[in-house]
């Protein structure tokens, strides 16, 4: 999260992702390093305990939404 907030606020378009038991957390770390409106992308949690099958599955389901940020950025 940090380094895409710090890559935005550079004007480098990012793509942070995160699991979904850390949305508050992300938010509250968005807002405290002065963007409240970054957005970021959230899949399930865990992740640790996955297959390389199943991160891979996981990678393609959010691509889509990864190129969609990037190319309409965090307007």
């Amino acid at each position: 999260m940090l380094d895409g907030i710090l890559l935005e606020k550079a004007a480098v378009p990012s793509a942070s992702i995160i699991t979904d038991v850390f949305d508050a957390t992300g938010r509250a770390m968005a807002e405290q390093w002065g963007l409240p409106t970054y957005k970021f992308l959230s899949m399930p949690h865990p992740i640790a305990n996955l297959t390389e099958a199943q991160l891979d599955q996981r990678a393609r389901e959010i691509a889509p939404e990864v190129v969609k940020l990037l190319l309409q950025g965090q307007e």
